[in-house]
């Protein structure tokens, strides 16, 4: 019978000693530190050595707990593939999937029934983040979040990029009717609404229309841009919304955009996936269709 060290402490290991650091390890796995630094204490006391010395305020493994890890993460890579290729073929497969709250209702959930009916066999679970940062968290297979596909910004993750974003102005067909923006020059005297979250986005259109005299107009200003965008449905006043996360509002006559000339790039979005995560093709296939999603014209 194999005496085998215990597996849950041992997966904790691997995390903490591939990111370097027990607090990375924690917010991958979900974990508080305090529940991370007992798992390898555990750990270290089965084994009968120490696996990381104290550095400065940081914990960092000794050279042989690295080659350790190696060795350890290609079991559980080799156990992954080993389960996916064992396991029943009908059997449910969750994927978790967290995103800016604006992105996943605007864009990813209406279009995941077209995933769901070609893929029966996975529940996506979203997850929305709301503040500023928009952190990482553990417990994710993939997360959205707004960003340049810059390795170095997320060293423990692959980033791909999934969407392109622009803005430009927004406002509801009946506050088209009533008020009619046909030229830059006519949004004067219209309530300019605004996010805390996407700050500088009037700014910069009236920068691009030419109206910097404006930049001073006082706006209502709500914390998150759903928000702002409901209150544009609703005809309370003019906004800046992103295309083409709005084009579904926009096809559905919910909004509209009445210069749609006027566009000012804005960073994109990408897909974060973890380094070692997935070692079949779920996470993968999901990410490529993000990306198909994005490619096809509404």
């Amino acid at each position: 019978m194999r005496r085998l060290p215990p597996l849950n402490a041992l997966r904790i290991f691997e995390v903490a000693a591939r990111t370097g650091s027990y607090a990375e390890a924690g917010a991958e796995l979900g974990l508080t530190h305090g529940a991370v630094s007992r798992q390898i204490a555990a750990l270290e006391g089965w084994l009968g050595q120490r696996l990381f010395v104290k550095d400065g305020r940081r914990m960092v493994a000794t050279p042989m707990a690295r080659i350790f890890a190696a060795e350890v993460g290609l079991s559980f890579d080799r156990l992954a593939v080993a389960a996916e290729a064992c396991g029943r073929p009908d059997a449910r497969r969750i994927l978790r999937v967290s995103a800016p709250t604006s992105f996943a209702m605007r864009w990813l959930i209406p279009r995941l029934g077209r995933y769901h009916a070609d893929h029966p066999q996975v529940e996506v679970v979203v997850t929305t983040v709301s503040t500023v940062l928009e952190e990482l968290r553990g417990g994710v297979d993939v997360a959205i979040r707004r960003g340049a596909a810059r390795e170095h910004v997320w060293p423990q993750h692959r980033v791909v990029p999934v969407l392109d974003d622009v803005d430009t102005l927004i406002m509801s067909p009946a506050l088209f009717a009533r008020r009619p923006i046909m030229s830059p020059a006519d949004i004067e005297g219209h309530t300019l609404l605004a996010s805390e979250t996407r700050a500088g986005d009037w700014a910069n259109w009236l920068e691009a229309a030419g109206l910097q005299h404006l930049a001073g107009h006082p706006r209502q200003i709500f914390d998150h841009f759903f928000v702002t965008r409901q209150a544009v449905e609703d005809g309370l006043g003019i906004g800046i919304g992103p295309l083409p996360m709005l084009d579904i509002d926009v096809a559905s006559g919910r909004l509209m955009t009445p210069l749609p000339e006027i566009r000012v790039p804005r960073t994109g979005y990408v897909a974060l996936v973890p380094r070692h995560a997935d070692a079949g093709n779920l996470v993968a296939g999901f990410v490529d269709w993000l990306v198909g999603e994005a490619r096809v014209p509404r």
